[in-house]
Parts: structure tokens; C-alpha cells; sequence
């Protein structure tokens, strides 16, 4: 009975069901915020690899950008018996209750990516601040004067006002110089690129497009800021990002995007699978090896593991090639001549 329950259970949010069969390991849960974000896939394929290595089974729900789902999903795999959970949180705050119940139930926790603001998770991801300060250097160097747009990530995840912390680091002088103005800013909802490309639209049209220069916050607003720039005909201005999304790699072959900070996903994804056999085997977070002790925005401190970015400008599109990351047909795809490997 307890079993079709479980069966039922994993049907009704979308889980997978084979993970059942034959299995008698350790069960992570996996909560993912929004599933259909490119780079998702390459986590999870890597953090799949990592828990079957270490003996643990593997079921995820996708909350589609929903906080509202994200807890009722993370209500499901609780359960189903899980042994830890990852979350990549939808909302920061919004997620507080779930973790609160994990917590109750004895259920460790990893705050995948983006941070929970709740020293009773672990959390795992790259230095974003590092990130953002990789985007204004790249920028900042390639358009050293004149009006900067910033268009920023979610304003209910934590790692936005990271990133707009790190980017402020760098261009301070400059702005402190009188070299460039900041003439538009603004936070994008969920990340997306359809509301990063509006943000964008409007800041154009308020400036008459008198802009020189973007720093977005990750690879999905930078396509929407490109979308808005190439409407006007002035794609090409300096534009940043992050993730290493393949369509992004093939803006900077292409000349229309001119970073974006490689996270390797894979990294995060085996990261966070090794932690999570190791917190639902009994270790405690403080012990797993490479901790740090970081400290939140709100004053918490918390058991962390920061991983190191990498910026991929047209100077280095060859690594990720020979990382095996991207592709060079899909990396060169639309380029003539351009940097290498695409020359």
C-alpha cells in the first residue's frame, strides 16, 4: 500500500517512477524552480552521474517558475521518504516554509545556485559576486567610456544583488571618473529573457538610444537585451553575461554579446550530488570537505561551497570547445571568419 501511494504520489507532480524499482539506497529530492532553462539539463545529467556513484537515487520536480508549486512540490518528495534535498529556489523567501519543514523532519538541505537565506541549508554554488565583477571588467574593457544600461536578474533571488555588487565594485571608478553614466537599471522578473528584452525596449526609448554599453546578468536577459539592441540596429555595443548557454557562446563568435562567465554546470551538478550522499549519509554540513563558513546578506552564517567561474570572451571561445562544453559546429554556427575556432 505504502508503495502505490509513493507510485501515486511521484505520478501526480511528474516525478520519475523508476527510480523505484530495484532500489534500495539513499533518495535525494530534487526541486527544480523552472526546468526549462537550457542549462538545467546540463546540471542534472551531472548530478544524476554523482548520486548513482554514490549509491542514491535520483527524483526531481519542476515548480515552472512557480513559488506556489515549488512548496507543494517540496511537500511531495518530503513524502516520499526523501534522505536530503536540493533546491534550486524559485523565490528566496517564498521557500522559507519548506525549508522550515525539512528541517523538522530531519531532512538536510542544499540551496543549489541561488541562496537560502537559512543557515539550516547548505549552500553550493559559484562566486557570484566574482561573477558580476567578470561582466563590468569585460565590459568596462571593451567600452572603457560613455552610457551603461544594467539589466539584473530577479529581484526575489539573492544572487542579483551579488552580481549588481560585484559589477558596482568594478565600474565605481569609472563612474567616480565621470568616464561613463549609468542611465537605466532595472530588475528582471524570473529571469526572463521576454521581460529582460521589454526592460531593455523601454530604456532605449527613454535614452533615444543613447547607450553604449550593457551589463545583464545572465545569458537569458543578455539574449533579450541583443533581441531589443538588434530591432534598433545597434547590435554589437558591448553586452555580458553568464552560464555559458550555448546560444549565448554563439553570440560572442558572433560579435553580438561580448562575455559570458562560464559556470561549468557540470561542476555544480557533481558538487551538489557528492554533498547530498554525504548530508543524507549522516555527515554533518560543517564536515564536508571544502566548507567554508559564509556570511548572508541578512547576517546568518552558513556552511557554503563557492566554485570558480571562468569569463569566455571571442580571446578564449576555444575552451569551452576543448572542454567539451559546446560544440564548434554549434558554436560557429552563422559566424564567417570571427575568432577562433570559428576562423
Amino acid at each position: 500500500m505504502r508503495k502505490a501511494l509513493i507510485l501515486a504520489a511521484a505520478t501526480a507532480v511528474g516525478v520519475s517512477t523508476s527510480v523505484y524499482a530495484g532500489s534500495h539506497g539513499k533518495t535525494v529530492g530534487v526541486s527544480w524552480s523552472n526546468f526549462q532553462e537550457e542549462r538545467w539539463k546540463t546540471d542534472e545529467a551531472a548530478m544524476k552521474a554523482a548520486l548513482e556513484a554514490g549509491g542514491a537515487n535520483y527524483i526531481s520536480t519542476d515548480a515552472q517558475s512557480s513559488s506556489s508549486k515549488q512548496l507543494a512540490d517540496i511537500e511531495s518528495l518530503m513524502a516520499q521518504g526523501v534522505d536530503a534535498l536540493i533546491i534550486l529556489a524559485q523565490d528566496a523567501e517564498a521557500i522559507i516554509p519548506a525549508v522550515q519543514n525539512a528541517a523538522d523532519e530531519g531532512i538536510p538541505m542544499i540551496a543549489y545556485d541561488r541562496l537560502i537565506e537559512d543557515p539550516r541549508a547548505y549552500y553550493l554554488t559559484f562566486d557570484n559576486v566574482e561573477v558580476g565583477r567578470m561582466q563590468a571588467r569585460a565590459v568596462l574593457a571593451a567600452q572603457p567610456s560613455g552610457n551603461y544600461v544594467m539589466i539584473k536578474g530577479s529581484s526575489a533571488d539573492p544572487n542579483a544583488d551579488f552580481l549588481r555588487g560585484g559589477q558596482q565594485e568594478v565600474l565605481q571608478a569609472a563612474i567616480d571618473a565621470g568616464d561613463i553614466t549609468i542611465v537605466g537599471e532595472a530588475y528582471t522578473d524570473g529571469w526572463l529573457p521576454a521581460n529582460a528584452q521589454r526592460n531593455m525596449e523601454q530604456i532605449l526609448t527613454a535614452n533615444d538610444n543613447n547607450v553604449d554599453a550593457v551589463v545583464a546578468s545572465n545569458d537569458g536577459t543578455a539574449g533579450g537585451v541583443v533581441a531589443a539592441l538588434t530591432a534598433q540596429g545597434m547590435e554589437g555595443i558591448p553586452v555580458s553575461g553568464q552560464d555559458g548557454d550555448h546560444a549565448a557562446l554563439n553570440r560572442v563568435a558572433l560579435g553580438t554579446q561580448t562575455v559570458s562567465v562560464w559556470k561549468d554546470a557540470r561542476d555544480l551538478g557533481k558538487a551538489a550530488g557528492e554533498i547530498a550522499v554525504a548530508l543524507a549519509g549522516g555527515t554533518m554540513m560543517d564536515a564536508v570537505e571544502g566548507t567554508v563558513k559564509f556570511t548572508t546578506p541578512g547576517g546568518n552564517e552558513m556552511n557554503a561551497t563557492f566554485l570558480a567561474p571562468v569569463p569566455v570572451t571571442a580571446e578564449n571561445l576555444t575552451a569551452v570547445v576543448d572542454a567539451g562544453w559546446i560544440a564548434q559546429d554549434v558554436l560557429c554556427q552563422g559566424v564567417s571568419g570571427g575568432p577562433a575556432p570559428c576562423n
